[in-house]
């Protein structure tokens, strides 16, 4: 029996096999490829301290698909964004810039930001680009209500929030220890030829899954967005990778449903036993 692959790019990535994150390098379509078989679904919406003035809460939604298992799509904290500064310009439109002028963790509280790093054990630097994107894209993507805790479930299975082979993450948002998965060499991972020249993971030959949301390269020349201001779209610095990863989800459409939130996990990775990981994850950073 063959070996399955996969390109997931780290050990302690619960990505299943035969999959690979983030691995379009196209837009997603709005099409849903999710077997969902959702029983039941209950969604209150509750006024709160998001950026957009109302807060889906999705609860327990139970799936039943081809894996035979369950899962709860995310409810968590709200973020609280920064304070405003006393005479703001007047707000720009909602859509995507091409430089961000600061970095999104700065968008985020900094009290939230040591309440739910406490409570969570995140590291604080991960968590506020986790918040920061989350911030971003109800400004960008206002019809997204993407949740932080959703880009923290993925950054934390796909990199132990940057702490994987015992890093730590710095003050500027870079993991202490580089984050390069595996050859995708056609071995016991799947088989992607190098398509960046070894910028990114340094290999000339084969393609390697890089950094905390574990972006393969194709996917990074398409999608890679500058999350901190400094002009650069770098796969290895979380505001960067966490923004990237969000405008990436948000392309599937609105995820304040439970199938809306499923197709947008499974088009990160197109299996439904990885987005009922995620879904774990999301909902253990309930409060």
């Amino acid at each position: 029996m063959a070996k399955p692959k996969r390109c997931s790019a780290i050990p302690s990535t619960r990505a299943p096999p035969t999959t690979c994150t983030a691995v379009s390098d196209r837009p997603v379509s709005h099409e849903t490829g999710a077997r969902l078989g959702l029983e039941w679904i209950s969604i209150a919406a509750l006024l709160g301290l998001a950026v957009w003035g109302v807060s889906a809460w999705v609860g327990l939604a139970t799936a039943n698909h081809r894996h035979g298992h369950s899962a709860a799509v995310i409810s968590a904290a709200e973020v609280v964004p920064a304070p405003a500064p006393a005479d703001p310009a007047a707000p720009a439109e909602p859509t995507a810039p091409a430089v961000l002028a600061v970095s999104i963790a700065s968008r985020v509280d900094s009290a939230w930001l040591d309440r739910v790093s406490s409570g969570t054990g995140i590291p604080r630097r991960a968590l506020a680009a986790y918040a920061g994107a989350s911030l971003a894209l109800a400004t960008e993507r206002p019809g997204c209500h993407l949740g932080w805790s959703t880009l923290a479930a993925i950054g934390h299975v796909e990199s132990d929030d940057g702490r994987h082979g015992g890093g730590v993450v710095s003050d500027t948002g870079y993991p202490s220890l580089p984050i390069v998965g595996p050859a995708l060499d056609g071995g016991a991972f799947a088989g992607i030829h190098d398509s960046d020249g070894g910028e990114w993971d340094g290999d000339r030959a084969w393609d390697h899954a890089v950094g905390p949301f574990q972006f393969i390269p194709q996917t990074w020349r398409a999608w890679g967005a500058d999350g901190n201001g400094d002009g650069l779209a770098d796969p290895n610095q979380f505001d960067d990778a966490a923004l990237t990863a969000a405008r990436y989800l948000c392309h599937a459409g609105d995820l304040s449903s439970v199938d809306g939130w499923r197709r947008a996990v499974r088009s990160y990775n197109h299996s439904d036993s990885y987005v009922d990981e995620i879904a774990r994850v999301a909902n253990s950073y309930r409060s």
